[in-house]
C-alpha cells in the first residue's frame, strides 16, 4: 500500500510508480514533509518487485529548484515539542534530505528522473542518483548553493561520483548553470529531449527495456554495481558469484534459461 501524500502525485501504472513533486509555486523545491514522504513511499516499495520502475517528475515544467530553505524551520520541534534553534532545524532538514536521497540511490527499482526546467541544488542531486536520466534539452542545471553562502552539503558527494572531481569542482565552486545537452556531455544525463513528446517517448523506451529484464535479476545487479569501490575487489568477485549462482538455480534464472531454449519470452515479460 502506498501511503497517502500531500506534496508527491503518485500513479502506479503497469509496475511503473509515477512520483510528481508537487509544489509548482515553489518550483518543486522540497521542504521537510516532500522529504519524509518521499521516504516513505520509498519504503513502502522496497520489498515490491511488482514496481519495476520509480518515475521522478517535477509539476508544470520544473524538476525541483532544490531544498526549501524558507521553510526548513517550519514546525522545528525537539523530542519535548520545544522549538529547535536555527542551527538545529537547519542540521535536521539538511541530513534528513541526505538519508533521503541515500534511500533513493540504493533503492531495488530502475529510477528514471525526466528532467524539466528547474533542476537546482537538491534537484540536480536527485538527478546524479537516478539510474536512467532524461533531459530537456533546454533545462537547466546548477549548484547554486555557493552564491547564497551555504554549500551543497548532502549532494556533494553524489555529484563526484556521477561526473568526477573535475567537473563537479566546475560545478559547485562557480555556480554555473548548463543546459541539458551540456548535462549529457558531462555524464549527468543519459538522453536529451528537444520537447515533451520526445521526452515521454524516451521513457515509454527505456520502461519497455526494462520489462525484458528479470525483477531480482535487476535488484541484484543494481545492489552489486552500488558495491564496487565499498567492498575490496577479491571479496566483492566472491560475493558475486554467490549472487550468480543463486540467480542461476533460482526460480528466474531457471524460467529465463527454459525461455531461450524454448524461443519464448520469459514469464515476466
Amino acid at each position: 500500500m502506498l501511503p497517502e501524500c500531500k506534496e508527491l502525485l503518485l500513479a502506479l501504472d503497469e509496475g511503473v510508480l509515477n512520483i510528481t513533486l508537487n509544489r509548482p509555486a515553489k518550483r518543486n523545491a522540497m521542504n521537510k514533509a516532500l522529504v519524509s514522504e518521499l521516504m516513505a513511499v520509498f519504503d513502502a516499495i522496497a520489498d515490491d518487485r511488482s514496481v519495476r520502475a520509480v518515475v521522478l517528475r517535477g509539476a508544470e515544467g520544473n524538476f525541483c529548484a532544490g531544498g526549501d530553505i524558507a521553510g526548513m524551520n517550519d514546525g522545528a520541534v525537539d523530542e519535548h515539542g520545544q522549538p529547535l534553534s536555527a542551527e538545529q532545524a537547519a542540521w535536521n532538514f539538511n541530513r534528513s534530505f541526505g538519508h533521503m536521497i541515500t534511500q533513493v540511490n540504493k533503492a531495488p527499482q530502475l529510477v528514471i528522473t525526466l528532467l524539466e526546467g528547474a533542476v537546482l541544488g537538491g534537484g540536480f542531486g536527485l538527478a546524479c542518483i537516478s539510474d536512467v536520466a532524461i533531459a530537456r534539452a533546454d533545462a537547466k542545471f546548477a549548484m547554486p548553493e555557493t552564491g547564497l553562502g551555504i554549500i551543497p552539503a548532502q549532494i556533494a558527494p553524489f555529484v563526484v561520483l556521477r561526473v568526477g572531481l573535475t567537473q563537479a569542482r566546475r560545478l559547485a565552486l562557480t555556480g554555473e548553470r548548463i543546459d541539458g545537452r551540456e548535462a549529457a556531455k558531462i555524464g549527468l544525463v543519459h538522453f536529451v529531449a528537444e520537447d515533451a513528446e520526445q521526452l515521454d517517448a524516451q521513457l515509454a523506451k527505456t520502461t519497455a527495456a526494462l520489462r525484458r529484464c528479470a525483477p531480482e535479476a535487476t535488484a541484484a545487479t543494481k545492489a552489486l554495481l552500488m558495491q564496487v569501490g565499498d567492498m575490496e575487489l577479491e571479496s566483492l568477485l566472491d560475493h558475486a558469484s554467490d549472487l550468480f549462482s543463486q540467480s542461476l538455480n533460482g526460480a528466474e534464472g531457471q524460467e529465463g534459461t527454459r525461455a531461450f531454449i524454448d524461443k519464448r519470452k520469459p514469464n515476466w515479460v
